[in-house]
């Protein structure tokens, strides 16, 4: 890698390391290899959001030519968010893309993440079937996103109903997995997502 993203990247490291969200456990960031290419970020679910509680781990690949181009990011941890897809962890975010500026940090990175999760813009969605939920129920949205908190984020435990209905589909036979995206895509009709898990 370039010898200028090296040395930037080197001391945005410290930077967050140093920072005050990181004494309180809101951002973090760990090296992955020792070239500083790639790195393991880690944000806190925002308060009063769906997700609190819960630790999102988040993949950072360093272009060649950091900071003139922002990193590439994605979640690891799966989310139910209108602008993050539920299946690979992509984010539709401006900042990590045509408004990207060299000045911006891998700290202002982790916190805009984290802001986004407090404000979701579902009319730029990366995710639709997650975004009509948002925008057609929102109280099914916030439900479904606390339910994938606790179980793939470690958020506290969440609606009764909703874990009963994905136990009962573990118990035909399916991959927990792939009971939760199914039921979460449709609104948590049983019957309906069963059709869907028996049709892939």
């Amino acid at each position: 890698m370039a010898n200028i993203a090296v040395q930037r990247i080197k001391r945005e490291f410290k930077e967050v390391l140093k920072s005050e969200e990181t004494s309180k456990n809101q951002i973090r960031v760990d090296l992955v290899d020792e070239n500083f290419t790639e790195l393991r970020g880690e944000i806190a679910g925002p308060p009063d959001t769906p997700y609190e509680g819960g630790r999102y781990q988040l993949e950072i690949k360093i272009p060649e030519t950091y900071p003139f181009n922002p990193p590439k990011v994605r979640f690891i941890t799966k989310i139910w968010h209108p602008n993050i897809s539920s299946v690979t962890g992509a984010i539709c975010l401006d900042i990590l893309k045509d408004q990207w500026a060299a000045a911006m940090t891998l700290r202002t990175v982790l916190l805009s993440l984290q802001a986004l999760l407090a404000a979701a813009e579902p009319d730029d969605p990366q995710d639709a079937v997650v975004a009509n939920q948002y925008k057609q129920d929102c109280e099914m949205f916030k439900q479904t996103a606390r339910l994938w908190a606790h179980v793939y984020a470690g958020a506290p435990a969440s609606s009764p109903e909703y874990t009963r209905k994905i136990d009962k589909l573990c118990a035909m036979g399916f991959d927990k997995n792939a009971v939760i995206v199914a039921l979460s895509s449709k609104s948590w009709d049983v019957e309906t997502a069963t059709e869907l898990l028996l049709s892939n």
